[in-house]
């Protein structure tokens, strides 16, 4: 369940800010130095790193108070994973095209930001999943895919919790959380599920045998999704992370103990604006 908490003391509380950025962005690089300079002059002690950079954020984010990302909703995925296991709260400003999960436009920043240091806002808790795979575990906010990296089909069986429930003949099967239920899951067919569930969809791509149609099951769920004797399959995480899945491997899907956080200055209903402007195709 999505959880909400005032802030209004997080600007007493806060210390340390960092910034990530999304790289060969001028204009990125350039609103993250001006937002450095802001929080700096404000009296808070700043970090900037590339959004890309993973390794080097995850480093840097144990005692950051809040964490800024600028770019698109795809920075914010970088942001989410870093963030969640210190508990860290992300603030998204938004350069990319859509920006359903940012919280506020470039034109905005100053205002932003002033709203902010003055301690508005409230926190969103969102659900992440937890992706294993031969010993190595996974964070994504958004989704797990299976998918062929070659133009043909796959053979993956769904259990779960241990029962078999059918076998996808398919592109590949797609594990979402709610904030990725608007994102790949949605243009595959999958449903919008609001933001604070904690369920998962399943949601096949371009499946020819098995369940057409998307199952949504609880979080607490194990979703465990094995393939056939076959190369060429990858798990995708958020779309940004790749590992290959060899012959009969399984994977292991559900929703991860961390949270990701996020900083919120728009109404607690802003998601249904959100669907209808960005989404709904229209504007007004």
């Amino acid at each position: 369940m999505t959880t909400y908490r005032a802030d209004a003391t997080l600007a007493c509380l806060m210390n340390r800010l960092g910034i990530l950025y999304r790289p060969h962005v001028e204009r990125a690089h350039h609103l993250a130095t001006y937002v450095r300079h802001i929080a700096e002059a404000a009296g808070l002690q700043t970090w900037l790193c590339s959004a890309w950079d993973e390794a080097e954020s995850s480093h840097m984010i144990a005692g950051t108070d809040l964490l800024v990302s600028i770019g698109g909703d795809g920075t914010i995925l970088h942001a989410a994973r870093v963030s969640a296991p210190c508990s860290v709260p992300v603030l998204g400003l938004n350069l990319g095209k859509l920006g359903f999960i940012t919280e506020s436009e470039e034109s905005a920043v100053e205002r932003t930001i002033a709203r902010v240091l003055n301690g508005e806002g409230w926190t969103e808790e969102r659900t992440m999943l937890s992706a294993r795979l031969g010993g190595e575990e996974f964070l994504a906010l958004n989704d797990a895919v299976i998918r062929c990296t070659a133009v043909r089909l796959a053979n993956i069986t769904l259990h779960l919790n241990g029962q078999s429930v059918t076998t996808y003949r398919a592109d590949g099967v797609i594990v979402a959380t709610a904030t990725g239920s608007t994102g790949y899951s949605l243009a595959a067919g999958g449903p919008i599920l609001m933001p604070e569930s904690t369920d998962l969809v399943i949601q096949p791509i371009s499946s020819h045998l098995g369940l057409d149609r998307a199952l949504v099951v609880a979080g607490q769920t194990e979703v465990e999704l094995a393939l056939e004797a076959r190369d060429g399959i990858v798990l995708s995480l958020d779309g940004q992370v790749d590992r290959p899945v060899h012959s009969c491997e399984t994977v292991k899907v559900t929703s991860s103990h961390l949270k990701a956080l996020f900083l919120r200055l728009q109404p607690r209903t802003y998601f249904y604006d959100s669907i209808r402007k960005k989404l709904g195709g229209n504007p007004t």
